[in-house]
């Protein structure tokens, strides 16, 4: 079991430069917190907006993110981890976003998956293991 963020979640199903190593991990177990959804839902929203993807294209990866969570993500609910992730983020100076990730994984005891350098650096400092793909 491996905590996985939002950045991701977002690369596999937008299918973004190492978007294949990811699904050995989601075979393998995986969690979030709930924000990983909204995070992932507006990334690909902007797609739309910025005309990248069409409407179709989105509807599509929106689908397939529900059944990647229903099927492979354990969800948290983030409340769950806000008191950390609130004191993860004034001690480190990085959003609460990225430290209810870094939270959760420091909770539970497990690494953290992210496509984020400066997260995974932050978890360093929290004492969680991160692998930056």
């Amino acid at each position: 079991m491996i905590v996985i963020d939002a950045s991701i979640l977002v690369k596999f199903i937008l299918k973004e430069e190492g978007w294949n190593k990811i699904a050995d991990f989601l075979k393998a177990g995986t969690i979030s917190v709930d924000l990983v959804i909204k995070e992932t839902v507006n990334a690909i929203w902007k797609r739309v907006m910025r005309k990248e993807i069409s409407l179709e294209e989105a509807k599509s990866m929106f689908e397939a993110m529900k059944e990647i969570l229903n099927k492979a993500v354990i969800i948290e609910n983030e409340m769950d981890y806000i008191d950390e992730a609130f004191e993860i983020s004034i001690r480190r100076n990085i959003t609460v976003y990225d430290s209810l990730y870094i939270a959760l994984a420091k909770k539970k005891k497990l690494e953290l998956l992210t496509a984020d350098e400066i997260q995974a650096q932050v978890a360093s400092l929290e004492e969680v293991r991160a692998i930056v793909l």
